[in-house]
C-alpha cells in the first residue's frame, strides 16, 4: 500500500506531516480532500482503522459545525459522519494511512506510529524540532 496523506496545504500541521513523509523516503498519494471530498464509506472505514468517533474527528472551530448544530451532544453519529461528508472542512487533518495503520496526525508526533521508516527527527516549518520516540 501507498502512504496516503489526506492534506489541506493551508494547514501547517498537514505541510509538516507531508514533509515528514517525505523526509522518511516515501512519495505519499496526496489527497486534498477539501477538493475531493471522502465518500461516506471511506470515512467510515477511516473512522474504524483509526479508532474514533465521529465527534472526536470533527474540527469543532469551524463556523459551520455551530451553524449546523453540531455541538448539539444529541446529535447521532450518522448525523455527524454525513455532515463531514457534505461539509468536508469538518474533517480534522492530516489523516495519514499506511500499511501500519491510520492515525489522525494531532498532535504531529502521531505520525511516527504508522510511517514504515521514519525519520529519527524532523524541523518542522516554524523550526521546533520534533523527535521520533521509537529512535
Amino acid at each position: 500500500m501507498t502512504t496516503k496523506i489526506f492534506h489541506n496545504p493551508k494547514c501547517s500541521t498537514s505541510r509538516n506531516a507531508l514533509a515528514l513523509i517525505q523526509a522518511s523516503g516515501e512519495t505519499p498519494e496526496v489527497v486534498e480532500y477539501l477538493k475531493t471530498p471522502l465518500s461516506r464509506e471511506y470515512l467510515v472505514e477511516l473512522l474504524d482503522k483509526m479508532q474514533m468517533s465521529p465527534r472526536e474527528l470533527m474540527r469543532s472551530k469551524e463556523a459551520v459545525f455551530t451553524e449546523l448544530g453540531l455541538d448539539n451532544p444529541e446529535v447521532s453519529d450518522d448525523q455527524l459522519i454525513d455532515a463531514m461528508v457534505a461539509n468536508p472542512i469538518l474533517i480534522n487533518r492530516p489523516i495519514v494511512v499506511t500499511d501500519k495503520g491510520a492515525v489522525l496526525c494531532r498532535p504531529l508526533e502521531r505520525i511516527f506510529e504508522v510511517l514504515a521508516n521514519p525519520v529519527d527527527e524532523f524541523t518542522k516549518e516554524n523550526g521546533e524540532v520534533i523527535i521520533n520516540p521509537n529512535a
